[in-house]
């Protein structure tokens, strides 16, 4: 590649800010995995009138978790993607800055793959699959 023109502390600066908000938003996911958790459960249990009495989610606890399961692929895939983007333009800033514009070129080149996930439930209809 030629023609680069990389200014390190703007790319510096955009990967501060980046950084930060994906630290927010990595607490916004954990925050939401509590208020599920919890909202999960102050909906209620499902109790046997009859014996023996077991208590089981009701619709709405259910309805959550599916709702969790469903969408926690994903959310592991966007952590995995932003990091591995923000690792990638910082290597490649660095190897520009220090004159290596092949090493630029391969740490742009690593940063754009897809990032690997190995998660149960690989496969199944509504998850995020490889090259999608």
């Amino acid at each position: 590649m030629t023609g680069w023109d990389i200014d390190p502390a703007g790319v510096s600066g955009v990967l501060s800010k980046s950084g930060t908000a994906a630290k927010d938003m990595s607490k916004a996911g954990g925050a939401m995995q509590k208020d599920l958790e919890s909202a999960s459960s102050a909906a209620g249990t499902l109790t046997s009138q009859y014996g023996p009495y077991t208590s089981t989610a009701g619709v709405v606890g259910s309805a959550l978790a599916q709702f969790a399961q469903h969408w926690n692929r994903d959310l592991v895939y966007i952590a995995r993607r932003t990091e591995k983007s923000l690792n990638g333009a910082a290597e490649a800033t660095t190897a520009y800055v220090h004159g290596s514009q092949e090493q630029a070129a391969n740490a742009q080149q690593e940063a754009a793959k897809e990032p690997a996930i190995d998660m149960p439930g690989a496969g199944e209809i509504g998850h995020r699959t490889e090259g999608r």
